[in-house]
C-alpha cells in the first residue's frame, strides 16, 4: 500500500529534512557479527541514503527505492552508487545478494504483502543469507501522512518469517521511546 507521500518532490525534500539527523548505524552494528564485511547486500528503500552510506563502508550495497524522487536524489548524492526501482513486495530483481536490509520501511506493507516479500527475499538471498529489519512496535495499523504503517510484535514477526528464515535475533530498541521499534536478524533456511 503506497500512499503519495513518497513520491513528490516536495514530501522528499521534507522527509530528507526531518530524517537528517536519523540513521540506522546502531541496527548495522547489530547486523555486522551475522554479515561478513563485502558481502552483497541490498538496502530496501534507501530514501535519503543516510543507511546507504554507512552500509557502503562495510558492504557492497545495492540500495533501491519504490519513489523515483528518491531515487534520483540517491543518484545525485552518490553517483559511483548502484541504486535500483524495486517494490518492496515483488522484489524484481535477477540479482542474488548475501543480506538485505532495511530500516523502518516494511512496516508500509500489510501482513499478507510482508509474507510475500518474506518469500522474495528469500529467493533472490545466496544459500545462508541474512535479513536484518526494523520496525515500529506495538498493536494494529494507522495511516500516517497518507501511509499505512503496520505495527509489529515479536510473536507476530516470528509467524511471518519462520516459514523462510531462521530467526537469529528479535529484539526491541528505543528510536524516539523505550522499547518503540524492533530489530529482527534471520538466515535464510535451508528449505528454500
Amino acid at each position: 500500500m503506497e500512499g503519495a507521500y513518497y513520491k513528490t518532490k516536495e514530501s522528499v525534500e521534507e522527509y530528507i529534512h526531518l530524517a537528517k539527523d536519523v540513521s540506522g548505524a546502531e541496527l548495522i552494528e547489530k547486523l555486522k557479527p551475522f554479515l561478513s564485511q563485502n558481502s552483497l547486500l541490498l538496502e530496501i528503500g534507501s530514501g535519503p541514503g543516510t543507511d546507504w552510506r554507512i552500509l557502503n563502508e562495510s558492504y557492497k550495497v545495492t540500495g533501491s527505492d519504490n519513489s523515483n524522487e528518491f531515487l534520483n536524489h540517491l543518484i545525485n548524492e552518490n553517483p559511483n552508487g548502484e541504486f535500483l526501482e524495486l517494490d518492496a513486495i515483488t522484489l524484481k530483481t535477477d540479482k542474488k545478494f548475501d543480506g538485505i536490509y532495511s530500516n523502518k520501511v516494511l512496516h508500509h506493507l500489510t501482513d499478507l504483502e510482508l509474507i510475500n516479500s518474506a518469500k522474495r527475499q528469500a529467493m533472490i538471498l545466496n544459500d545462508n543469507g541474512i535479513i536484518c529489519h526494523s520496525f515500529w512496535k506495538g498493536e494494529g495499523s494507522e495511516i500516517f501522512k497518507g501511509l499505512f504503517v503496520n505495527y509489529h510484535n515479536e510473536v507476530g514477526l516470528r509467524d511471518i518469517f519462520e516459514d523462510y528464515f531462521e530467526i537469529l535475533s528479535i529484539e526491541n530498541y528505543k528510536e524516539f521511546e523505550d522499547d518503540d521499534s524492533l530489530l529482527f536478524i534471520g538466515r535464510r533456511s535451508k528449505l528454500h
